[in-house]
């Protein structure tokens, strides 16, 4: 039997204690036997209640899949480049405690007299599932507070983009097909001949190897203009290879995006307008002044910010919340379709 299955039987078998309880013909000693039964299912009722969410929701075609996280600054300035530099402590520090192999593959950082303003950055996090486990962190993550420069103590709003892509298992034998992009049969192949690559001479930090070695790589995907650059190996060919699983990971995304805009296109007459949260959304404040962090889409606020940045039990928190939130408009859209079916037939 299914988790499916047995939820639904769960819940049967709890209206029917209810049931029994409410009779009148049932007698003193069943109807007690049938109040302790029902309390002890209580106590595991939430449990049952998740287990059959889970079991509703599809399961989403990279959540198997390690990934990749990269993180640039957006709106304000210094303040937004030293703030995404703290985003990438606090998950390299939550991927830490949760046991989970991350390794930065790409790291810029802005011109200046320190190395703490982060241009971009890529983590790969090279774990069965970090995907599914990470995903509802794509979104623009905003800040709010006073930055060390200001003599006024005025507060300060700035902004970091984060965006969780899919990384693919190297091609293989016993490898799914549908995920193998070397397969021009795969929704997610990348043709070769679309691809423009450049090489450069690296930039920033090196010494003698940035003037003589051109071991930087550039490649453009010519047909949707998506461009990845890579230079932090000193080796051409390993900047290559990154760049070309980040490349793979960003047109997989895209085109996954684009099936799930043509569902919420399908969905919309059903669900009244709502339309999906993208990438480009403000997903999350982290307010300093009151050691706040609030996500806009759970409506969770948790007021443990130094614990949240700290990769700790208050960011999963937050992160449980949105996933449940997720789940539940997944669940919502389900049944209003079946409901639109059933009125249909």
């Amino acid at each position: 039997m299914g988790s499916r299955a047995r939820g639904k039987s769960k819940m049967r078998s709890l209206s029917e204690l209810r049931s029994l309880i409410d009779d009148p013909e049932t007698d003193d000693e069943l109807r007690s036997l049938a109040i302790e039964d029902l309390n002890s299912s209580d106590r595991t009722l939430p449990a049952i209640s998740d287990t059959l969410k889970n079991s509703l929701v599809p399961r989403h075609p990279f959540a198997d899949l390690p990934c990749l996280l990269e993180i640039r600054p957006g709106a304000g300035g210094d303040e937004a480049g030293l703030f995404a530099f703290e985003l990438l402590r606090m998950y390299i520090a939550f991927c830490t405690r949760r046991g989970l192999r991350s390794n930065v593959i790409k790291l810029d950082v802005q011109d200046g007299p320190s190395e703490d303003r982060l241009s971009e950055a890529v983590v790969e996090i090279d774990a069965d599932g970090a995907y599914d486990l990470l995903r509802t962190e794509s979104g623009v993550h905003r800040v709010q507070r006073v930055p060390a420069t200001e003599t006024k103590g005025r507060t300060h709003t700035s902004a970091v983009s984060v965006m969780v892509l899919p990384s693919f298992p190297e091609a293989g034998a016993g490898m799914d097909s549908a995920l193998n992009f070397d397969d021009p049969n795969s929704d997610y192949y990348v043709d070769p001949q679309e691809v423009r690559t450049e090489k450069m001479r690296a930039s920033g930090a090196g010494g003698q190897h940035v003037n003589k070695t051109e071991s930087a790589i550039r490649l453009t995907h010519v047909p949707t203009g998506i461009v990845v650059s890579m230079q932090d190996s000193r080796s051409q060919h390993a900047n290559r290879k990154k760049a070309w699983q980040v490349l793979r990971a960003k047109l997989a995304e895209a085109r996954q995006e684009a099936r799930e805009q043509e569902l919420v296109e399908l969905r919309r007459g059903v669900l009244g307008g709502v339309a999906r949260m993208g990438r480009g959304d403000k997903i999350r404040t982290y307010n300093y002044g009151q050691s706040r962090c609030t996500d806009h889409r759970s409506g969770i606020t948790v007021h443990n910010l130094d614990n949240v940045l700290d990769g700790g039990e208050s960011l999963e928190t937050v992160m449980d919340s949105v996933r449940t939130w997720l789940a539940d408009r997944e669940i919502a859209a389900i049944s209003a379709e079946d409901s639109t079916v059933a009125v249909g037939e």
